[in-house]
């Protein structure tokens, strides 16, 4: 699965597949990325890279054979750009009629966007998701979890194994054009139909579950640290107010939002009495649907996370480790990011002898 230089969802997408199994090359344009590869960039473990000149026509060509070999290529440049370097879809389809060619952009391969420069900030903006996100004054990027990595890397993941499983059945390989603007659109799924159904108001913090309700936030603790609460059903609720010390004392039904700004500052001032390892431990295991919000420090020593092993150490590097859990087919982090002789990757990937023998001598091993 060669997969060309790229950043943010590309490398993501390509992590995920190597850690899944999958014979992952990272192919990077020569001079673009001296030094990385490293320990320490975790989003491109468990996958040889090798630098070529893609304007010299040897290395071209090594790519095009490389390809055939393959069942996924996927790329993450501006619409046109592998066209020019002769590495467009329609040439790899020639080579292979099987394999699928993905495309990771921002604004997707067509649309007045397509060739416009942007970030996840910038492809989130229009779907509605990032006005959704944030406090009641101004939205807030989420990060680049929404656009990036759900929006992108894993709608690519999810496309291509989807067109993987189309080509072996029928022999046919085909383009997957993920676009970020229209994941991040397609997560936004079930809040239009709340919007639909007159059950989501387009005000932030003002609803279920963007902060609007008490029972839905987070709580500043007596150390300066926070708390996430998420009692939404009314059993939970009921014993969150018990461990709290307001049973009985709330004459307002849960979902009476005219009641909402009240209950939170009241839960405000109480939650600030306390530290955050208080309430942790008054808590317990109570169902109230709470939990301490962690530095990402304090994540790999959490407890739950240690005995699930969710982190864990590779070369010295503290780093997740794969998701979801297989019971027949477990997932593994091959090894950290590394460059790969290029003699050696040509061979184990069974080019002919006369493109091993060009491109040792040209390209960055």
């Amino acid at each position: 699965m060669p997969v060309s230089d790229s950043i943010g969802p590309g490398p993501f997408c390509g992590m995920l597949f190597s850690d899944m199994g999958a014979d992952v090359i990272r192919i990077d344009r020569k001079g673009a990325n001296a030094g990385r590869m490293s320990r320490l960039e975790i989003d491109r473990r468990g996958r040889r890279s090798v630098s070529l000149d893609l304007k010299r026509p040897e290395s071209v060509a090594a790519c095009l054979a490389l390809c055939e070999a393959a069942d996924v290529v996927f790329e993450g440049y501006r619409p046109g750009v592998m066209e020019r370097l002769g590495l467009g879809p329609d040439e790899m389809l020639k080579r292979n009629p099987r394999i699928v060619y993905g495309r990771m952009t921002g604004w997707g391969q067509y649309g007045p966007y397509a060739h416009r420069a942007g970030h996840d900030i910038n492809y989130i903006a229009i779907t509605g998701a990032l006005d959704a996100i944030g406090t009641k004054d101004r939205p807030v990027p989420p990060l680049s979890l929404v656009g990036d990595y759900a929006g992108g890397a894993m709608m690519l993941a999810v496309g291509l194994l989807s067109a993987v499983l189309h080509a072996r059945s029928t022999g046919q390989g085909q383009v997957v054009d993920a676009a970020i603007s229209d994941g991040s659109s397609y997560l936004m799924a079930a809040f239009y139909g709340l919007r639909a159904q007159g059950r989501w108001q387009e005000q932030r913090a003002a609803n279920l579950i963007d902060g609007g309700a008490p029972f839905y936030d987070t709580y500043r603790c007596a150390d300066g640290r926070f708390i996430a609460i998420g009692a939404i059903e009314p059993q939970f609720y009921s014993l969150l107010l018990e461990k709290i010390g307001l049973a009985g004392k709330l004459p307002n039904e849960q979902m009476d939002r005219a009641a909402w700004p009240a209950i939170k500052a009241t839960f405000a001032e109480i939650f600030a009495t306390k530290t955050r390892d208080q309430w942790v431990e008054i808590m317990g295991d109570a169902d109230t649907c709470f939990a301490p919000v962690l530095t990402a420090d304090e994540a790999t020593q959490d407890p739950h996370n240690v005995a699930r092993s969710t982190f864990v150490e590779i070369d010295g590097v503290r780093q997740p480790a794969p998701a979801p859990r297989f019971s027949r087919t477990p997932a593994a982090i091959q090894a950290s990011g590394t460059s790969a002789a290029v003699r050696s990757l040509l061979q184990d990937w069974g080019l002919p002898q006369q493109y091993v023998d060009q491109l040792a001598d040209t390209a960055k091993v």
